[in-house]
């Protein structure tokens, strides 16, 4: 029996697996309750919007994926918010900006993620958004153990909140520490933020006793109430962009709050090792996993064995091609001359034989190159920041022209990401990827608690291209929740990750390791992960390191020199550090399972 650093939880009631301990148990209270997988999903991600504020926050953004057991139907909601009206390649033109910073209101979208919530309540859900919220409210009322990561993020940007965003400062300079610092593992309380939630669950109550009342009043309050005109105020206030004294006001404003809606689409779908798997559409990331999967099969690495070198090359190389095309074809795109439709795109970008001509380009080593192809025969173009990150570090896309290297802006930080998975006894399930409102790259609106997202950074400011900024676009978002389906359509597994770029990759060689191995979840989700950086990054200033590959030390001195014999150039990451992968499904026996990520010593699955 292969040791786990936790139990894989079985059981028939219900499970919820997530990125936060509090999350998740806030999740399987609603289910102990009555509620089903679509109740505890927004009760334990208004949780993680309080408990990660680094990580993510209720003016983020967030993609899921829903299946409903009765009707048997996979969806994904869409809580990813667009470009504002304002926002105009000219108009960063004309102030200056050649490239989206990653900080500040220049990067501002419209808050997609409390809409999403409120479409999934409207819809599918069952309890009024009081019982689903005070969990949340509770936690930012009368405070929650703060994580050392978010402490530590506080503490780095510490003269940042004293002295520009004071905002942020009133907020989290209120502990115990040198100068107000919080400390990891002490009570943090964010009383503005349990406000705004009260105020919303408030005008939820108003609407009466009907779940999808509540729901649309919630959503207006936010929309259309006092969440959008305290935005619309704070918007037009000039704040540092994190380059140099450069302080400028957002084109974000209410109206565009106003116009927004979370909207409901098909997933994208492929086949794997006998099963569906479905992500979200190509303006996200999601469908990277579906190609890399099929280049993987079309490579015969099923025939290949955990321990060979071979197969963790072969899923590096798929994944730059998965990679370049995500570059070249990806985005919220319909426009003419750019591409044909995306469900066009994304049939030709899976059609089996645009999938062998590419399993073809995978040799023995590693190539240097960013290789795009060209499905249905479009000629492939690269943003030109791709191509100078490219040049920069002596690589050139192979067909493609010279240009001159130039920078990226810089960021403050980092932002990263929260996930979390239910299934419920009657066999729904939600797969969540909530993100974005990071406390480190955006001010804290005032009175509100939280900050806005900056998903804007994802945007090339450059014309014609599928994630060229256009007003009322989706960044082309990395984001990335997932599910497994049988062949009848039927729920099987809930999965996803934080990562950013990493998601889609990490999630590969656990779908291998799961579906085609037979291993278990947790036994997937504990094993050594490894990831490339050799695509320019989705966030500012967007470099890249090619040939690079970062590796966790636990698949062992002989797969790493191999890696390294190859041609790419290896970083020991360490024995646990890449990944935070959770998972909540139903066995082919009918029983439920669930797994969570040990990295971190956050992640937890609960269940019964």
């Amino acid at each position: 029996m292969t040791f786990t650093t936790r139990p894989e939880l079985v059981g028939t009631f219900g499970m919820v697996a997530s990125t936060h301990w509090l999350a998740s148990a806030a999740g399987m209270a609603v289910l102990e309750e009555g509620g089903n997988a679509f109740d505890a999903a927004i009760a334990a991600g208004l949780v993680l919007h309080v408990v990660e504020p680094h990580l993510n926050g209720l003016g983020g953004d967030m993609p899921l994926l829903v299946h409903d057991a009765a009707t048997a139907a996979t969806r994904v909601v869409c809580g990813q918010g667009v470009a504002p009206r304002a926002a105009t390649i000219e108009a960063y033109r004309a102030l200056g900006v050649d490239a989206v910073p990653g900080t500040g209101h220049l990067a501002a979208v419209v808050p997609g993620a409390f809409g999403a919530w409120m479409h999934v309540l409207a819809t599918r859900g069952t309890r009024p958004l009081a019982d689903l919220a005070r969990f949340a409210i509770g936690y930012a009322r009368d405070g929650h153990p703060l994580l050392p990561r978010a402490a530590g993020t506080v503490e780095a940007l510490a003269d940042v909140f004293r002295d520009r965003w004071t905002s942020s400062g009133a907020v989290y300079l209120t502990g115990d520490g040198v100068g107000g610092l919080p400390l990891p593992g002490r009570r943090f309380r964010n009383p503005d933020l349990a406000a705004t939630l009260e105020r919303l669950v408030a005008a939820a109550d108003a609407a009466g006793l009907d779940v999808p009342a509540q729901a649309e009043a919630g959503r207006a309050a936010f929309y259309s109430g006092f969440v959008a005109e305290a935005v619309d105020a704070f918007a037009r206030t000039p704040a540092w962009d994190g380059v140099a004294d450069g302080e400028h006001a957002a084109f974000l404003s209410g109206a565009d709050l106003d116009a927004w809606r979370a909207s409901e689409e098909a997933p994208a779908v492929a086949r794997f090792a006998g099963r569906t798997i479905a992500k979200p559409g190509v303006w996200s990331q999601g469908p990277v996993l579906l190609q890399q999967l099929a280049l993987l099969e079309a490579a015969g690495v099923g025939d290949l064995a955990e321990d060979d070198p071979a197969w963790v090359h072969l899923a590096i190389e798929a994944c730059k091609l998965a990679m370049a095309d995500r570059e070249a074809w990806y985005g919220d795109s319909v426009e003419p001359g750019v591409g044909s439709a995306p469900g066009d795109l994304l049939a030709d970008l899976l059609d089996p034989a645009y999938t062998r001509s590419r399993a073809a380009l995978l040799g023995g080593s590693a190539d240097a190159h960013l290789r795009p192809g060209s499905p249905g025969g479009r000629p492939a173009r690269l943003p030109r920041h791709v191509r100078e990150a490219m040049h920069a570090v002596g690589h050139w896309p192979d067909g493609l022209n010279e240009v001159r290297p130039g920078e990226g802006e810089p960021t403050l930080a980092r932002g990263d990401t929260c996930h979390l998975d239910v299934v419920d006894r009657w066999g729904n399930a939600v797969s969540a990827t909530p993100s974005g409102g990071w406390l480190q790259s955006s001010p804290v609106v005032p009175g509100l608690g939280f900050s806005l997202p900056t998903r804007a950074q994802m945007f090339w400011l450059e014309p014609h291209l599928p994630a060229s900024l256009v007003p009322g676009r989706r960044p082309r978002t990395t984001l990335s929740p997932g599910m497994v389906l049988d062949g009848e359509g039927r729920f099987v597994l809930a999965f996803g990750t934080p990562g950013g770029d990493q998601q889609d990759q990490w999630t590969v060689p656990f779908l291998v390791r799961h579906l085609l191995r037979g291993a278990g979840l947790q036994e997937v989700i504990d094993a050594p992960a490894w990831h490339s950086t050799h695509v320019p990054s989705s966030f500012a200033p967007r470099g890249a390191e090619v040939l690079g590959v970062q590796a966790e030390s636990r698949l062992g001195p002989e797969m790493l020199a191999d890696l390294r014999r190859r041609g790419h150039d290896v970083t020991d990451a360490g024995p646990w550090s890449l990944g935070r992968i959770s998972a909540a499904g139903v066995r082919p026996d009918g029983m439920l399972h669930a797994a969570a990520n040990p990295r971190g010593n956050q992640g937890y699955a609960v269940g019964r």
